[in-house]
């Protein structure tokens, strides 16, 4: 009788063992979940993974409410795609062109869509986001470009420390407008900036409509015909 009671406990024993070594694994799975990589198909109501874009949209009887299926695909590892208008765009990437399709049930406009990781210029649609960094240095009229008719030139401002930019450009955190003035390589605004980036300078003069540094504020301010658009510069110096 002992002896069954003692092959009893350790069968329980055993037991209870593997089904903790079960539920441990079953939580470290969940845990931590294998992320999809390529492409795959979702409703269009699907939440759609970071870093993955919408390639292709279209009627779908498997996709009840919305009646719409997505081809989505990771950007990971990828250097140039197409995307549809409407599609998530992961930052990094630009759209170089834009035009007509019957691929993206909704909108009917695709986009050719591109990394910019190895590139210090590109060129884009106006429509494009602008990553960070990156300046507008000219627009001009582009057929490439259906819905805006508009393309820019775009620079990546990591070697420098001064740039010119059409005054339509996002300025990067750190730098400021020394100057504005009348350029024809700027259609939309036919302004252009001269931008600098603040490095060991503890004191600049900038245009009034600069934006200030972190830690930086106006000391004085006075009529410059340096700045076309409001004629007023400031002085500026680092706290």
């Amino acid at each position: 009788m002992k002896t069954l009671r003692t092959h009893t406990s350790h069968l329980v024993t055993v037991v209870l063992l593997l089904l903790g070594m079960m539920t441990a694994a079953s939580a470290q799975a969940q845990a931590a979940p294998q992320r999809a990589t390529g492409s795959t198909t979702i409703c269009s109501f699907s939440p759609i993974p970071a870093g993955w874009v919408v390639t292709s949209s279209y009627s779908s009887w498997g996709c009840p409410g919305s009646g719409v299926s997505y081809t989505i695909t990771d950007t990971a590892g990828q250097t140039n795609l197409t995307i549809c208008s409407f599609s998530p765009k992961p930052a990094g990437w630009v759209v170089t062109s834009s035009y007509t399709t019957s691929n993206c049930a909704g909108s009917g406009v695709a986009y050719g869509f591109h990394n910019v990781a190895n590139d210090l210029n590109v060129g884009a649609c106006s429509m494009t986001p602008i990553p960070a960094g990156w300046i507008i240095t000219s627009s001009y009229s582009s057929s490439n470009c259906a819905g805006t008719g508009v393309a820019y030139s775009l620079h990546n401002t990591v070697n420098d420390t001064s740039a010119g930019a059409c005054s339509m450009t996002p300025v990067p955190a750190g730098w400021v407008v020394t100057s504005s003035y009348s350029s024809g390589n700027c259609a939309g605004t036919g302004v252009a900036y001269t931008l600098v980036k603040i490095t060991t300078q503890t004191s600049a003069v900038v245009c009034s409509f600069s934006p200030l540094p972190a830690g930086w504020v106006v000391s004085s301010y006075y009529p410059s015909s340096n700045c076309y658009g409001s004629g007023v510069a400031y002085s500026i110096r680092k706290a």
